[in-house]
């Protein structure tokens, strides 16, 4: 196998991938995948230690964070399990927590007696609100102080660009072009 040298030196490999090198091509689009998946491994858990000195989990955080930025702050519960970084099946679990908290109270949908909306207290609110600034402070020291501005807005298209052909697909409306 040959050293890598120059500007390619540094593209992150999928360590299964490695031993196949002189079968690949230079590159391997894997590598983007496996760099995805290891810097999430590296990063998420840098975030939650952090998290942890405010009482507010990163779970709890993040279903915080969509239901205030909903209208009315408030979400059906499947929205919600859908829009939340936390699994769809965790998110009802993450839910009652919040409520027991005192953060989120569930009401009856008018509409759709079948389900309920998650709705953030003041109390909610103001957790995270207070929390926010730990938050962005671990997102920063930990994830975007490794990147360039150009590169910040880059991984930000590409991946919403993943992100919305995936949901699109699972809506049943296919993938919009690339």
């Amino acid at each position: 196998m040959r050293p890598q040298v120059g500007p390619r030196a540094n593209n992150v490999r999928a360590s299964a991938h490695v031993n196949y090198r002189g079968y690949m091509s230079d590159f391997d689009p894997v590598s983007a995948w496996a760099a995805l998946l290891r810097t999430h491994a590296a990063v998420l858990p840098k975030v939650e230690r952090a998290l942890s000195s405010t009482g507010l989990p990163l779970s709890w955080y993040d279903v915080l964070l969509v239901i205030n930025a909903a209208p009315d702050r408030r979400l059906r519960m499947t929205e919600l399990g859908q829009q939340a970084v936390v699994s769809r099946e965790r998110v009802s679990r993450v839910v009652t927590e919040l409520e027991q908290a005192g953060l989120v109270v569930r009401q009856a949908n008018p509409d759709d007696k079948r389900s309920s909306f998650a709705v953030i207290t003041p109390e909610g609110r103001r957790r995270l609100r207070a929390t926010a600034p730990t938050y962005l402070s671990a997102v920063k020291e930990h994830f975007l102080s490794r990147l360039t501005d150009d590169e910040s807005k880059m991984l930000a298209t590409v991946l919403g660009r993943v992100v919305t052909a995936e949901e699109a697909a699972s809506a049943g409306t296919g993938s919009p072009a690339t």
